[in-house]
């Protein structure tokens, strides 16, 4: 077990940075989750909480759970570095940590009676995460950055209303909650994908490149992103969100095109990127034809969720725990590409084969199970000493 003092200033580093604890439990959440979720749906067990649809919890805690884990730690690093300005760590982040933690487990093991104290600890985790990320933008008066501490603003809103519809106080707020956080969720990966993939690849590719960006397709998916949510929240199978989600598939394609270098397939950490934004274009193209052909809707969340940002969230975390452990990010570890690979075969199974042949649902739904788990699983093993120890090159961080 771990002190306060050392974990902070000695021979482990785990509350130097908000990536150590994020990062490392993003990891074994998706891990441990899945096997849970995976236990869950092959059998008849339920939750204690008996207003707990099994079904709510696995899709509130992929999107409040494992992948606003993995923004923490990103934004409680990333805005450090943008702003000069510390971001909590030692006792603070272990506060905001066990908050988040804390939230995980209580759905395991409380009752409907006590289920006010899963809301408590988990909006408590969104309210700090809120003040955490805020406080540097403000101090460094970065007015460009103030973006992100508001969508984590709009993330404890969403995760408001999803707790208000759990607690029976709004009958549609599990509903709107859910989709509400996992559409910003979207919005956050395009923002910081056009911020950080073309660069990533210009700089990691061999031969020189220079990514294709344009400001009228940055303002035009922005704003139809927008719309597309709106739509969706207010009518999901009606025409305005087809031509919103067929208008994003198009502009996100002219976005891919631009940014594509034949350079990305020799790197592992760079295609793990491109295909999972790739994963999230596609998710558009089902979204039209789920509308226009009655196609089931939960593939193209599976294209967004599973291909999308479950690719892209490994893969950032693998690639921002080696450079902030000071490790060289132009050579990772071999076994990623394995790890990598699974994902991705996962989500063609997940989202692709049940196109082909939908009679076998269940069992492409345990083979995409399984392959997350190796994914993760395999990451958590391989990182989690990195994300425990200090620094290699000894610089604190």
């Amino acid at each position: 077990m771990l002190n306060i003092e050392e974990s902070f200033t000695g021979k482990y580093a785990f509350l130097q940075l908000g990536f150590r604890p994020f990062f490392s439990a993003a990891f074994g959440f998706a891990t441990f989750g899945i096997l849970a979720w995976m236990l869950i749906y092959f059998s008849v067990w339920s939750l204690p909480a008996e207003n707990y649809n099994v079904v709510s919890w696995h899709a509130h805690e992929m999107v409040f759970g494992y992948t606003l884990a993995v923004v923490a730690g990103f934004l409680l690093t990333a805005i450090k570095n943008w702003t000069g300005v510390q971001t909590i760590n030692g006792k603070p982040l272990l506060v905001l940590f066990l908050f988040w933690l804390t939230a995980r487990i209580l759905p395991f093991i409380i009752p409907q009676t006590l289920l006010y104290l899963v809301v408590i600890f988990d909006l408590s985790f969104n309210l700090l995460l809120v003040i955490a990320a805020s406080h540097p933008i403000l101090k460094a008066r970065q007015w460009q950055n103030i973006a992100f501490p508001v969508i984590c603003l709009f993330l404890l809103i969403s995760n408001s209303i999803f707790y208000l519809g759990l607690m029976d106080i709004w009958v549609q707020g599990i509903h709107y909650g859910i989709y509400a956080g996992f559409y910003i969720l979207l919005a956050l990966i395009f923002i910081m994908g056009r911020r950080v993939i073309p660069f990533f690849i210009e700089k990691g590719v061999d031969e020189p490149f220079k990514a294709k960006n344009w400001p009228w397709l940055d303002v035009s998916s922005l704003l139809l992103l927008v719309m597309f949510i709106i739509a969706d929240l207010i009518d999901p199978m009606g025409m305005p969100s087809l031509l919103l989600a067929a208008a994003l598939f198009i502009l996100h394609s002219i976005r891919l095109f631009g940014w594509y270098s034949h350079g990305i397939w020799s790197k592992t950490l760079l295609w793990i990127l491109y295909i999972g934004y790739a994963w999230i274009v596609f998710g558009f193209l089902l979204k039209v034809i789920s509308i226009s052909h009655g196609l089931s809707v939960f593939l193209a969340i599976h294209s967004f969720a599973y291909g999308g940002i479950g690719m892209i969230t490994i893969g950032m975390m693998a690639r921002v725990a080696l450079g902030h452990t000071g490790r060289n990010v132009f050579d990772p570890p071999a076994i990623l590409k394995i790890a990598f690979l699974a994902m991705l075969t996962g989500a063609i199974v997940r989202v692709i084969f049940p196109l082909l042949n939908a009679s076998y649902y269940t069992l492409w739904v345990g083979i995409a199970q399984a392959l997350w788990i190796l994914a993760f699983g395999t990451l958590f093993i391989v990182y989690l000493p990195m994300l425990i120890k200090s620094r290699v090159d000894g610089r604190p961080g």
